[in-house]
């Protein structure tokens, strides 16, 4: 066995995810065991480096451990350079090294949106896609590209931020401190307070009872990340979109206005010829694919 360990740094929980890599090409009994740990990101930078330290020493089994974070880090250095929805003083923390000194074993570091990407791009539903985007929807937006298998990072290892793109020049204020981002239209947040819910949860429910205000909200956010989606098919042409992320299991409420917005912004290759889907590997993917990374 060849396993490997991924560490998914999440504000709330972090997802432990244990990988036989030499049974990823079988299809099935690749994924040995899964867990989920309090994070307790009140506590600071140090204290959450030491959790994830003390998770990991769990399985002396695994050759290599890969983490999945939700932000920007150095790819030379592994230091964080921003962590928009994790508190604390993390810019310029030197997680990748304290990880590495601390296991004594070989470590990465990964966004957890491109963990996710090369999840389900690799044993989920962006498998045999030439070329894949993925969109995670949650506390923030996440995005990556798989191209040929590989996941497209880009000179600067920053590429596949679908939803940093600006649809809305001077709009709402985003967390990596532009205005008009995709993100701060259609994160789970936003989406609840256009529709006067106190959750996205809530808001799903009430779509499904004919809210009115839910509906419109909806459709609102699914609009701006459909003019999204359809600049990245103008970039990438790729032949599918994975759509992941807690809130997809509504279903069709959130993937049918994604689909739709989509396709009314598409005039380079025909409507039909993107295939949108929903996410297959559940909560699990991004510690799944900081595994594999």
């Amino acid at each position: 066995m060849s396993l490997r360990l991924g560490l998914d740094l999440g504000g709330t929980n972090i997802k432990v995810a244990l990988v036989d890599a030499d049974r990823l090409a079988e299809g099935d009994g690749w994924l040995v065991a899964t867990d989920t740990v309090p994070t307790k990101a009140d506590l600071g930078p140090e204290a959450v480096t030491s959790r994830m330290i003390e998770i990991a020493s769990g399985y002396p089994q695994a050759a290599t451990i890969g983490v999945g974070v939700p932000g920007v880090f150095d790819k030379k250095t592994g230091a964080i350079e921003l962590f928009p929805n994790l508190p604390g003083p993390w810019k310029g923390f030197p997680l990748l090294a304290k990880m590495t000194a601390g296991l004594g074993r070989s470590s990465a570091l990964i966004n957890d949106a491109r963990a996710f990407t090369l999840a389900e791009g690799t044993v989920g539903a962006g498998r045999g896609a030439h070329t894949l985007v993925c969109v995670t929807l949650g506390t923030g937006i996440g995005g990556g590209v798989m191209i040929e298998g590989r996941v497209h990072l880009g000179g600067l290892g920053t590429a596949g931020e679908i939803a940093h793109q600006i649809v809305v020049p001077d709009g709402p204020l985003c967390g990596c401190g532009n205005r008009g981002c995709a993100e701060p239209i259609a994160k789970a947040e936003a989406v609840a307070a256009r529709a006067g819910k106190r959750s996205i949860e809530e808001v799903y429910a009430a779509v499904r009872a004919g809210d009115e205000m839910a509906v419109e909200a909806v459709e609102y956010a699914a609009r701006y990340l459909g003019i999204s989606l359809a600049n990245a098919v103008a970039l990438l042409a790729p032949d599918r979109i994975v759509i992941g992320g807690g809130i997809v299991q509504a279903g069709d409420i959130v993937i049918e206005p994604i689909q739709r917005a989509l396709r009314e912004h598409l005039t380079l290759v025909p409507p039909a010829s993107v295939e949108v889907v929903a996410a297959s590997l559940g909560p699990n993917a991004g510690a799944i694919g900081a595994a594999l990374a």
